[in-house]
């Protein structure tokens, strides 16, 4: 199993980001793929999930309304695209294979400055 996640950086508050992760290594169709985040200092806080087979879709609260998840199933490549910013979504940010992060890639940083 690869996660291959890009397209973080350094951005301000209300701007936005659009991240990728690359799966390779295992069946991508019809499975439940996640984001994860973890801020300084922090544990690894699930973002959202999709099921690549339905589109089924869930967020957590914090982000409902400012990030979508979505794929591309025939490039087994994982989207989140991140809207209106705020400092506190400073986090290194992972694409897993499960809703807790345990089997995840090396992450890509987003900072958001104030």
């Amino acid at each position: 199993v690869e996660l291959v996640e890009s397209g973080g950086g350094l951005v301000q508050s209300g701007e936005s980001l659009r991240l990728s992760c690359t799966a390779s290594g295992f069946t991508f169709s019809s499975r439940w793929m996640h984001w994860v985040r973890q801020g300084p200092g922090k544990g690894l806080e699930w973002v959202s999930s999709i099921h690549t087979g339905t589109g089924i879709k869930a967020a957590s609260n914090v982000v409902t309304g400012r990030f979508t998840i979505s794929t591309d199933s025939a490039k087994n490549t994982l989207f989140l695209q991140m809207n209106s910013l705020k400092p506190e979504d400073t986090a290194v940010y992972y694409c897993a294979t499960d809703q807790d992060g345990r089997n995840r890639g090396r992450g890509t940083q987003v900072t958001v400055s104030s």
